[in-house]
C-alpha cells in the first residue's frame, strides 16, 4: 500500500505541471510532505499526513502576529496553530 501512495504522488508530479498545481499554504508542499512521510514512516503515517494536509490546506486559515512573542503564526481550519517556519513564504512576505 505504501508503494501505491508513492506511485500516485509520482504520477501527480509527472502529469500535472508545477505551474498548474494548487499553491500550498505550507512551506513544504502537500505532495512532497506526504511523499516524505510515507517513504520514511510507512503507509499509515503517510495516510494520516495526507488527511491532515487535505483538511488544512485550503483558504480557511488566518495569519496573525502573536502579541505575546511577536511571531507570525497561522491558525489552520482545524484550529491548530503553526509557526512561521512552516508557512509558505508567499503568504508572510
Amino acid at each position: 500500500m505504501k508503494h501505491l501512495i508513492l506511485f500516485a504522488i509520482k504520477m501527480y508530479w509527472k502529469c500535472i505541471p508545477a505551474f498548474k498545481r494548487k499553491k500550498c499554504i505550507f512551506k513544504k508542499s502537500c505532495s512532497n510532505y506526504v511523499f516524505e512521510v510515507t517513504q520514511k514512516e510507512g503507509f499509515i503515517k503517510g495516510l494520516k499526513a495526507f488527511i491532515f494536509r487535505y483538511e488544512n490546506c485550503n483558504g480557511n486559515f488566518q495569519i496573525f502576529k502573536n502579541p505575546i512573542n511577536n511571531k507570525i503564526q497561522m491558525i489552520l481550519p482545524t484550529q491548530i496553530i503553526i509557526e512561521s517556519e512552516e508557512i509558505a513564504e508567499r503568504l508572510i512576505s
